[in-house]
């Protein structure tokens, strides 16, 4: 796979600036920077990142064999592969629904992925990832952030885990093109956050207890309440607690 990797100490957003690159030809396009003035989590969520301290990286790649209806296994490539190379630095590593990178309760990596569907099928992927390596204090109003320093007690090379993610995302996507689905999507489900047994969660009624029994082809997350209940969520419709 034949990658472009560009470095650059500023810019607003990573996904911005490579959405409006023109296309290289190259399997796998690759932007870093070591600061962005406008990152951007899922929604309206920002993330926050002293500059230089933490991987800040957009990825395109090319997924037209992947059918748009299936597009949810790009998101479950992405996050095994940021979760295959955390877990060689620390353990409890998990996958939070539907891409973010857990350490125990605290999220050290999250993920917003981008797709364009064109008349045959997916055009691209943008893999937008943030990933703290390095920063030790956290002052926005994030809830639970961590990163892999506190977790390990290391300072490590941002760009030396970088291509450690850029290898295992090439690594899970060959999978994909292959066809073989349900190796990942088994993987995913093995390394789910709360795979097991009654936690809290919330969603428009209120707080309730219930079990996770699996995430469906398109990323819907199914839980099963303490009454026995099946509920169908799409991202944003429930929060973990």
């Amino acid at each position: 796979m034949r990658r472009t990797i560009i470095h650059l100490r500023e810019t607003d957003s990573t996904n911005r600036y490579l959405r409006e690159l023109p296309d290289d030809g190259a399997d796998m396009t690759v932007v870093y920077a070591d600061f962005q003035t406008a990152g951007k989590g899922q929604g309206s969520n920002s993330w926050e990142s002293q500059p230089g301290q933490n991987l800040l990286m957009s990825v395109r790649v090319r997924p037209t064999m992947v059918p748009p209806t299936q597009q949810f296994i790009l998101s479950e490539a992405g996050a095994l592969a940021l979760g295959r190379v955390l877990s060689t630095y620390a353990d409890d590593i998990t996958l939070k629904w539907p891409n973010d990178i857990y350490w125990r309760d605290r999220k050290m990596s999250g993920t917003l992925i981008e797709t364009a569907v064109g008349s045959h099928g997916l055009r691209r992927c943008i893999y937008g990832i943030g990933l703290n390596v390095n920063q030790q204090v956290f002052v926005s109003d994030a809830p639970n952030p961590v990163s892999l320093r506190q977790a390990t007690g290391l300072e490590l090379d941002v760009e030396q885990v970088m291509l450690q993610v850029l290898d295992a995302l090439e690594e899970e996507l060959a999978i994909v093109v292959s066809g073989r689905f349900d190796d990942i999507r088994r993987r995913y489900h093995q390394a789910l956050y709360r795979r097991t047994g009654l936690h809290a969660y919330r969603d428009g009624d209120g707080t309730f207890m219930a079990e996770l029994v699996a995430v469906e082809d398109d990323g819907h997350l199914v839980l099963r309440d303490e009454q026995g209940r099946q509920r169908r969520y799409a991202f944003k419709e429930v929060a973990f607690v």
